[in-house]
């Protein structure tokens, strides 16, 4: 029997998201997501899609770690004949945030890997820790099968250091592994290739200025297939608005705040990563319900979206006098593939460039990759739906293979 399953695991710090995918042809066998964990009452939401169904199954009841996550989400798999000890399943791959500058590329992952993964831990504090948990976990319960890390920062380790190296002293700077490092990069590293695809071309042909707009949003410049400048940096703060992050700022008003608003450092942490952003501006993270106050007249939300299209245009700027030359512009992510007003806005006054948006054609509302521009454009502008587990599973596959072959 053939082992051409994947499950791909995302560990969050009281969640896992999971997907089951049998790479024969990139289909789905089932999804989930576990939330809430070590609370009063956790929630498992499983969706079997074999069969021709996809009616999912629901259970409350109190999960105490990622260790009782796991075993849960492996009976619901079971339940459905699609149980972790089948003969199948070739390896199952972990999303991990940040794999510093020795991880470009997906790992096998042994104790000495864990190991570095848990070094990093002082650049990741929010995410290396869960993305550790689900790991050994999932050790614990296949100790047999190839387990794979695959790094949201690898696909970005290709920028030069001029783009990578902050401008301070570099030996402090090495001495605490500061310097900028970019995160959602499998969904930049799909994006790319299959907006190359959609023009027709080979990636290594093909300049893209990728803009992964979700709650959490980063932008990268890619030539030939290759990051070569991103909008994250040490950590998911610097960069574009996001829902809740604020996004690029003078670093001295981190001092200004503690200084002269006594704020400690964690309280500025929480300020700047929870409170900031859309949510600082005007008290809602949603794109949909910003766009519907601003259409009920409301100037909070408006000025919200003119500070967030603002500095969106100017990394597309930025990112074009990069490149040198812009085959396309992509949009992705939930804000990026749904958000026709966002899409408009970003683009509106870059005809120069050879930018547009088709009315009509922004206007069009699908799951499928397409083109947004009109045909006189000398630029695309593409939405492209971002597919980060299916990365994951492509790359963990195509590093461990089919061990019964």
């Amino acid at each position: 029997m053939s082992a051409t399953r994947v499950l791909v695991l995302n560990s969050g710090s009281s969640s896992v998201k999971y997907q089951l995918l049998d790479m024969r042809d990139s289909s789905r066998l089932a999804v989930g997501l576990v939330e809430r964990i070590g609370e009063e009452t956790s929630r498992l939401k499983h969706t079997p899609l074999t069969g021709g169904g996809a009616e999912s199954r629901e259970r409350e009841e109190p999960i105490a770690d990622h260790e009782a996550a796991l075993r849960a989400v492996a009976d619901e798999l079971a339940a459905d004949g699609l149980g972790l000890d089948s003969p199948e399943l070739a390896a199952i791959g972990h999303r991990v945030v940040h794999g510093g500058l020795k991880f470009t590329a997906p790992t096998v992952i042994t104790d000495e890997v864990l190991k570095e993964i848990e070094r990093l831990v002082p650049v990741a504090p929010l995410h290396n820790p869960a993305n550790i948990t689900g790991i050994r976990t999932a050790q614990a319960l296949r100790p047999d099968l190839p387990q794979v890390a695959v790094f949201d920062t690898a696909f970005h380790t290709t920028m030069p250091e001029s783009a990578a190296r902050y401008a301070i002293d570099v030996q402090t700077a090495d001495e605490h592994r500061v310097r900028r490092y970019g995160f959602h990069g499998t969904s930049h590293a799909y994006v790319s290739r299959e907006t190359a695809k959609l023009l027709g071309k080979a990636p290594e042909d093909v300049n893209v200025i990728v803009l992964h707009l979700g709650n959490g949003a980063s932008a990268s410049a890619v030539r030939g297939g290759r990051c070569v400048d991103t909008s994250m940096g040490l950590t998911p703060l610097e960069g574009l608005v996001m829902g809740t992050r604020s996004g690029d700022m003078d670093p001295a008003v981190i001092f200004h705040l503690a200084r002269v608003g006594k704020m400690s450092v964690d309280e500025i942490d929480i300020l700047l990563n929870k409170k900031s952003g859309l949510i600082g501006l005007c008290g809602d993270n949603d794109m949909r319900e910003i766009r519907r106050r601003i259409d009920e007249g409301d100037q909070e939300a408006a000025l919200a979206f003119d500070i967030y299209i603002h500095r969106l245009k100017k990394y597309i700027g930025a990112y074009y006098a990069v490149l040198g030359r812009v085959d396309a512009v992509v949009f992705t992510a939930g804000v990026g593939e749904n958000a026709a007003p966002v899409r408009e806005a970003a683009v509106a006054g870059l005809e120069e460039l050879g930018l547009a948006v088709d009315g009509a054609l922004n206007s069009v509302r699908s799951d499928e990759a397409r083109l947004i521009s009109p045909e006189y454009a000398r630029v695309a502008v593409a939405v492209v739906p971002t597919d980060e587990e299916l990365e994951i599973a492509t790359q963990t596959y195509a590093l461990v293979g089919d061990r019964n072959a």
